[in-house]
């Protein structure tokens, strides 16, 4: 049982989310098939790689001039047909400040998650398998020659199909691959040419379309699963630093992804900011709009209160995934006085 708030009580008005949140939020998550696919085993089109640009790009999706002075750095790079790499912390709108600027582009996007399974087949293609067929020679009348022929199938995977189409690639925290596979990289980004090792014959080298543009995402290096990226692939690329926004953009996008009240919202990021600073955990932006969620569902349809046990409630089950894991009951016990005693704080 919550001990009874020793702080102030917020007045916030209950209110259901709308009947069209899961719409909102359905847009807003746009499905993008992992580009890391077995290697060779499931053969996928290029069809089904290639996305168009409106198929990708976030909604909703705020803008403010400091977002767009990103998406116009992000996009000036690629015009300077410089790959970029957007660094930041999680949950601070990389991805879709990435998706953005590939869609501002015009061209097919092309997806990849970064993910310890990548390798360099998973990114540049392999054999697929035989295709088995019989030739049926006849020489003279009533004499026929049966011939079964066995060619092998090549199946290019994302990073071929998007240099051969000249698409926009995203490749969304490419740190947390293994190094290794990016090796292919280093040619493309300074060459042009992608070498696919895997394949044999004379067209093993691929010269990449003039139009293909590579955007990576990233987390800062102290994030578990994260690779140090060699630095002959970082001196081929340049950087660009996200942060977390200011009050008002993220006020927006709460605004953007939640139907909650004005004072909800101005709770939720007031508490998620003062949290950020306090507390030793990563807090995003992300967790300022699932929070808002949380409370427009326990506040109902009456026009009652939110007191600042509900808020410490909602804000810690929030934020429990993120120390659970390494301390258990006792670590989210902690997290949950920290946050009950820094909301009782005038």
């Amino acid at each position: 049982m919550a001990p009874p708030s020793s702080g102030r009580e917020r007045k916030v008005r209950g209110r259901k989310i709308r009947s069209d949140r899961s719409e909102k939020q359905g847009r807003a998550k746009k499905h993008l098939d992992n580009g890391a696919d077995e290697a060779a085993g499931s053969a996928r089109s290029r069809e089904s790689i290639l996305r168009e640009p409106d198929a990708v790009a976030p909604d909703p999706f705020v803008r403010t001039d400091a977002i767009d002075a990103l998406i116009d750095r992000v996009n000036g790079w690629l015009d300077a047909d410089q790959p970029v790499h957007v660094i930041g912390p999680t949950g601070c709108g990389k991805t879709a400040l990435a998706l953005t600027a590939a869609a501002n582009r015009g061209r097919p996007v092309v997806w990849i998650d970064g993910d310890e399974a990548v390798n360099t087949a998973t990114l540049t293609g392999a054999h697929a398998g035989g295709e088995r067929y019989v030739e049926d020679d006849r020489y003279v009348s009533g004499v026929h020659k049966h011939t079964e022929v066995v060619r092998e199938r090549w199946v290019d995977n994302p990073l071929s199909v998007a240099a051969s189409e000249g698409a926009t690639l995203v490749y969304n925290e490419f740190s947390r691959s293994d190094p290794a596979a990016h090796n292919v990289l280093l040619s493309m980004f300074e060459e042009g040419v992608l070498e696919r090792p895997a394949k044999r014959g004379g067209d093993r080298k691929l010269d990449v379309h003039p139009e293909f543009r590579a955007i990576l995402t990233s987390n800062t290096a102290e994030y578990a699963g994260v690779h140090e990226p060699q630095d002959a692939l970082l001196d081929r690329m340049v950087g660009v630093s996200v942060d977390y926004h200011d009050e008002e953009t993220e006020r927006e996008i709460v605004r953007a992804h939640v139907d909650v009240p004005e004072d909800v919202i101005t709770t939720v990021v007031e508490t998620t900011r003062r949290l950020r600073t306090e507390l030793d955990v990563v807090i995003g932006t992300r967790v300022a709009i699932t929070a808002a969620t949380g409370l427009a569902v326990f506040a109902g349809d009456s026009e009652g209160e939110i007191d600042d046990n509900t808020i410490a409630s909602v804000f810690t089950d929030v934020l429990a995934p993120k120390v659970a894991s390494g301390g258990g009951h006792t670590a989210t016990t902690a997290l949950e006085e920290q946050v009950r005693n820094l909301l009782s704080e005038e």
